[in-house]
């Protein structure tokens, strides 16, 4: 498939500030470029599969004016949902120790949702793991959040850092979509709309 992008000239767009996304991006062996989008991550739906989809689309929607027609462009957003609760990026150290707590001893789910947009149609998916936490001293979740960087990631937490290797039990799903991008899933959606 990787081929057939270069055969058509498509010019992949990453529009992401995570540089998990473009890590992951970059080892599927895709060329790409970089395109920053801010927007409001506004939760609508109460149903986190909608959710995530829904703020990976309004990316695409804010950036589609910006592509040119051998642009594909993709954008994302992941979610933690544990308790009945979304647990985004954290705002603070105070918030991102109470998500910490909220998720130790517990299964929580991620959920990311992408979006494709080319040739002027947007394509979205979403994509859940489930995550088992160990129960986490607070010794341990004190060090995890005074030396790793938390207030980018959903949930506060990212499962490649140290907490991961340390906390987590078990996972059921794909290890990339915890990280921010579930890499096989947008590599089988990629090729059947490049068939389309």
């Amino acid at each position: 498939m990787i081929s057939k992008i270069k055969e058509k000239r498509i010019n992949l767009v990453l529009a992401s500030s995570s540089p998990r996304r473009k890590e992951l991006l970059e080892k599927m062996g895709f060329s790409f470029t970089l395109e920053r989008v801010d927007i409001d991550e506004v939760i609508t739906s109460k149903d986190p599969d909608v959710a995530v989809r829904e703020i990976a689309v309004h990316k695409a929607e804010a950036c589609r004016s910006r592509l040119r027609a051998e642009d594909l462009l993709i954008t994302a957003d992941t979610l933690v949902y544990a308790s009945g609760q979304f647990l985004g990026k954290p705002k603070n150290h105070k918030e991102a120790k109470e998500m910490i707590q909220c998720l130790s001893g517990s299964i929580h789910e991620v959920y990311t949702g992408v979006a494709i947009c080319y040739k002027g149609e947007i394509h979205s998916f979403a994509e859940k793991t489930q995550v088992e936490f160990y129960e986490l001293e607070e010794s341990d979740i004190a060090y995890y959040l005074t030396h790793y960087a938390y207030l980018d990631k959903a949930g506060s937490y990212g499962i490649q850092d140290w907490i991961g290797l340390i906390g987590v039990k078990r996972i059921n799903g794909s290890f990339e979509n915890v990280m921010g991008l579930p890499t096989s899933r947008l590599y089988q959606e990629l090729r059947r709309i490049l068939e389309e």
